[in-house]
C-alpha cells in the first residue's frame, strides 16, 4: 500500500501557534494559500486543517484553498454536533465535486466548547455512539440514494445528497479519518473509520494499538475495506543530528519559561492526550529520538512529542512506524512555511518506497 504524506495548517485566529512567528496576516487567505501551494511544490499530498470553536470554519477554509490550488487535498477536521450529518454530507460532496475529488475528512469527537454552538455534552459512551451514527450516515449518504436511517441520535427519510460523489478508482468517497484512544473510540474506529490516526507514541504502543484495532475489526464484524492507520506527529528536522537536538532543547527551554500552551481545559481529560503526557515519566527520549519533554511545558496533541534529528534520523524512525502498518503521515513543525519546504526537500525523498 502506498504511503501518503500530509502537513498541518493550524487554522488559528491567534498568531504564534507552536512557535510560528507572530504576524498580523498569519491566517489570511494569501498566507494560507502560500502554504498550500508550497505543499504542492514540495511533494506533500495536502494538509490537515485544525478545528474547534473559536477557530475559522474548516470547510470554508478548505473551499477557499481548493479554489486557489491544483492538487492540494484538505483533510477537513469536523465535529458531530457542530454539523448535522446530512448537512455535512451535502457540503462535503459539493466541495468534492468542485475540487475534482480532493476532499478528506477527519472526524473529531473530543471535548470542545459545545455550549457555545448549542450542543450538549453527554458522557463518553454517548459521544462515541453519536459519532458512530454520524460516520455510518455520512458514508450511506455518499454512496447510496434515497437513504432512510433511524438511529438514536440521527434520522433521515428518503435522503439523496447531490451532487453525487464520483467514484475515482478505488475511492468511492472522501476518506474518513478518526482519532481517539479510549475503548469507546477504538470500537468506533474498528467498524466505521477508514483511517485511525495515532499521535506520537513509542513504536511498541503503536504496534499494540494496531494489533488491538485489527482484532476488534474482526470481532465486531467490520463491513468496509480493512482499517488503515496514520501518525500525526511533530517532526523536528535540522541538517545534522547535533543541530536538531540543540535547537529542540533550546525551544523546549523557551516553552518552559513561558508555560506555552497551558490553556486547553481538556488537556488531561482525553485518553489519548493523557497517554502522551504520561510518556515523560518513562524518559525524556524514547525509542531512538522520540522527545517527550515538550509535553511537560504545554505542548499538546501532536506537539506533545517530537521526532528529533537530521532528515536521515527522522526518516529512519518514520520507516519503523511504516513497518508496523502506518501508511498515512501527518507531519508538521514551525515556522510552517520554512518546514514545509525543508522537510519536503530533505525528508520526503528519503521516504519513497
Amino acid at each position: 500500500m502506498s504511503l501518503e504524506f500530509l502537513w498541518y495548517i493550524p487554522n488559528q485566529v491567534t498568531p504564534g501557534h507552536r512557535g510560528e512567528p507572530v504576524a498580523a496576516d498569519h491566517n489570511s487567505l494569501d498566507t494560507l494559500t502560500t502554504q498550500a501551494k508550497a505543499l504542492e511544490a514540495h511533494g506533500w499530498k495536502g494538509a490537515l486543517l485544525g478545528t474547534g470553536w473559536g477557530r475559522p470554519d474548516t470547510l470554508t477554509v478548505a473551499a477557499a484553498l481548493a479554489a486557489r490550488t491544483e492538487s492540494f487535498e484538505p483533510l477537513i477536521a469536523i465535529r458531530p454536533g457542530y454539523w448535522r450529518p446530512a448537512n455535512f454530507a451535502s457540503a462535503a460532496a459539493t466541495l468534492d465535486h468542485l475540487s475534482g475529488g480532493r476532499v478528506r475528512v477527519n472526524i473529531v469527537s473530543g471535548k470542545d466548547d459545545l455550549a457555545a454552538y448549542g450542543d450538549s455534552e453527554g458522557d463518553q459512551a454517548d459521544r462515541y455512539a453519536r459519532t458512530k451514527e454520524f460516520l455510518q450516515l455520512v458514508r450511506k449518504l455518499w454512496t447510496e440514494e434515497n437513504v432512510t436511517y433511524r438511529g438514536e441520535h440521527f434520522q433521515v427519510t428518503d435522503s439523496t445528497v447531490v451532487p453525487r460523489i464520483e467514484p475515482r478508482g478505488d475511492r468511492r468517497h472522501p476518506t474518513l479519518y478518526f482519532g481517539g484512544a479510549s475503548e469507546a473510540a477504538e470500537r468506533v474506529a474498528a467498524t466505521e473509520a477508514d483511517v485511525q490516526l495515532f499521535w506520537g507514541e513509542p513504536l511498541e504502543g503503536v504496534r499494540e494499538r494496531i494489533e488491538r484495532l485489527r482484532a476488534l475489526s474482526a470481532e465486531l464484524g467490520r463491513e468496509h475495506a480493512p482499517l488503515e492507520f496514520g501518525l500525526r506527529i511533530t517532526t523536528f528536522v535540522r541538517d545534522t543530528t547535533e543541530q536538531a537536538w540543540a535547537d529542540a532543547e533550546a525551544k523546549v527551554a523557551e516553552m518552559a519559561k513561558s508555560s506555552q500552551g497551558a490553556a486547553n481545559p481538556h488537556r488531561r481529560t482525553a485518553v489519548g492526550q493523557q497517554r502522551l503526557l504520561d510518556l515523560a515519566a518513562r524518559g525524556e527520549v524514547l525509542d531512538d529520538n522520540l522527545y517527550t519533554a515538550p509535553g511537560k511545558y504545554g505542548g499538546g496533541g501532536a506537539g506533545t512529542t517530537w521526532l528529533v534529528g537530521s532528515a536521515e534520523d527522522v526518516a529512519k524512525s518514520l520507516r519503523k512506524y511504516r513497518d508496523l502498518g502506518i501508511t498515512h503521515f501527518v507531519l508538521s513543525d514551525t515556522p510552517y512555511l520554512r518546514e514545509i519546504e525543508r522537510q519536503g526537500s530533505q525528508l520526503l525523498p528519503l521516504l519513497g518506497e
